[in-house]
C-alpha cells in the first residue's frame, strides 16, 4: 500500500510537467503603445476613449478593416454588395466622397442598397481634436442624452448596419471577414487573441480613424518658419481673419486653433426655407437651430468636394461665390454672418482669388498620399 506522500509525490509530478510545459509557450505580446504626438499649436485635448487607447497594432488592423470592402459582408454571391469605409471616404479627397468616386456620380453618396444618405460625406481628418459629436447635425455625441449611439465605435457599427450605408448585419460581417484567414493573426497582434468580433471590429477602425491627423500643409510649414507664403497667399490669409475682409476665421477658427474649425453648428445662409429634417434642430430640439449645421475643417478644402451637408456646390470657386454674394435671409442665421442684409461680403474678384489661393495652402499633400 502505497503511503499518502508517495501519492502526493506522483500527482506532483504530472503537475509540473503541465506547469513546465505552460511556461515554454511564447507570451503574446501586449500591443505597442501609439506615440500620438500632437503638432505644435494643436489641441492637447484628444478624444480616445479609456477603453480604446491607440496602439500600432489596432491602427494597422483598422486601416485594413477600413479599406477591406468585403466589410459589408461580401461572400462572393453578390459583387455590388462591395462596399467599405474607404468608399464613401477617400483619401485621396481628404477622406470625402469626391466628385470622381466612379460609384457615386457628382459625388452623391448612396448605400450599399441605392438609397441615398441624408447628408453629403465628412471629411475624417482630425477627429481626434473634436469633442463636439459627430455628423453635420452633431447627433452621434457624448452629451446627446436622446441616442445611444456616442463614439466614433458607435459609427463604425452604423456605417455597417444602416440601410442608406453599408446595409449589411453583424453576422453577415463578421463571416465575411472572419473567412479571410489572414486576420486572425491581426487581431492577436491587436487585441491578444484571435478572436474576431464586431467590438473589436468597431475598436480597430476607431482607432485608425482616430490616427488620421493633417498638419503639413504649405500653411503649417510657414507657420513654422519653413517656407514663405506668396503675397497673394498673404493677403488671403489677412482676408481670412478679418471682419473687414472675408471674416470667415468666426466659424473656421476662431479659437486661434489649426483646425480651421469651431466644430459648432451655424446657419450660415445657404436657404431662406429648409425642408431637411435631419438638421441641427432636429438634435437639440431648438427652433432657432433650423438650417444650422457643423462647420467643416477647412483644411485640405480644395480637395474636398462636394461642398456643403448637400453637396450641392461643386467647386470652391462657387463656395467663394455664394458667401460672396449668396447669402439668403431667415430668422435662423447665424449672426455671425456679419453682411446678411447685404447678401455678402462683395470682395472683389481680385480679393476672391488671393481668399482662394490661401485656401490652397491648406492642402496637405503628404496626408493626401500616404
Amino acid at each position: 500500500m502505497k503511503s499518502f506522500s508517495s501519492i502526493r509525490f506522483s500527482l506532483l509530478i504530472p503537475l509540473l510537467l503541465l506547469l513546465g510545459m505552460a511556461s515554454c509557450v511564447d507570451p503574446v505580446p501586449a500591443p505597442t503603445p501609439l506615440d500620438m504626438v500632437v503638432p505644435r499649436g494643436f489641441p492637447t485635448n484628444l478624444n480616445i476613449p479609456s477603453d480604446n487607447p491607440m496602439t500600432v497594432e489596432g491602427v494597422t488592423l483598422g486601416k485594413r478593416l477600413f479599406e477591406d470592402p468585403h466589410l459589408a459582408g461580401y461572400l462572393g454571391s453578390d459583387p455590388d454588395s462591395l462596399m467599405c469605409c474607404a468608399s464613401c471616404h477617400d483619401r485621396a479627397h481628404n477622406f470625402d466622397i469626391g466628385l470622381d468616386n466612379p460609384r457615386f456620380p457628382n459625388g452623391a453618396p448612396r448605400g450599399r442598397t441605392g438609397i441615398p444618405t441624408h447628408h453629403n460625406a465628412m471629411p475624417l481628418t482630425n477627429c481626434v481634436f473634436n469633442h463636439e459629436g459627430y455628423f453635420w447635425n452633431g447627433l452621434i455625441s457624448a452629451d446627446n442624452p436622446n441616442v445611444s449611439q456616442r463614439t466614433i465605435e458607435d459609427i463604425v457599427l452604423m456605417a455597417i448596419t444602416a440601410s442608406d450605408e453599408m446595409g449589411s448585419t453583424e453576422e453577415r460581417t463578421l463571416a465575411a471577414i472572419r473567412a479571410d484567414h489572414t486576420y486572425p493573426e491581426l487581431f492577436k497582434q491587436a487585441f491578444g487573441t484571435e478572436d474576431i468580433t464586431i467590438e473589436r471590429i468597431k475598436k480597430a477602425i476607431a482607432q485608425y480613424v482616430r490616427s488620421l491627423v493633417s498638419c503639413n500643409s504649405k500653411f503649417d510649414r510657414y507657420l513654422r518658419g519653413l517656407e514663405q507664403l506668396t503675397p497673394q497667399e498673404l493677403h488671403g490669409y489677412v482676408l481670412f481673419t478679418t471682419e473687414e475682409g472675408a471674416d470667415c476665421f468666426h466659424c473656421h477658427g476662431s479659437d486661434g486653433s489649426p483646425l480651421f474649425t469651431t466644430h459648432l453648428f451655424y446657419n450660415n445662409g445657404l436657404d431662406a426655407a429648409f425642408t431637411d429634417e435631419h438638421d441641427r434642430s432636429m438634435v437639440t430640439g431648438n427652433p432657432m437651430d433650423r438650417g444650422a449645421y457643423r462647420a467643416p475643417s477647412l483644411r485640405n478644402v480644395a480637395v474636398s468636394a462636394p461642398y456643403m451637408h448637400d453637396g450641392r456646390y461643386k467647386t470652391l470657386d462657387e463656395v467663394l461665390i455664394f458667401y460672396n454674394e449668396g447669402l439668403q435671409a431667415s430668422p435662423y442665421v447665424s449672426p455671425l454672418m456679419h453682411k446678411l442684409n447685404e447678401g455678402g461680403r462683395h470682395l472683389t474678384p481680385a480679393e476672391l482669388n488671393d481668399l482662394k489661393a490661401f485656401l490652397l495652402t491648406l492642402t496637405d499633400e503628404e496626408f493626401l498620399r500616404k
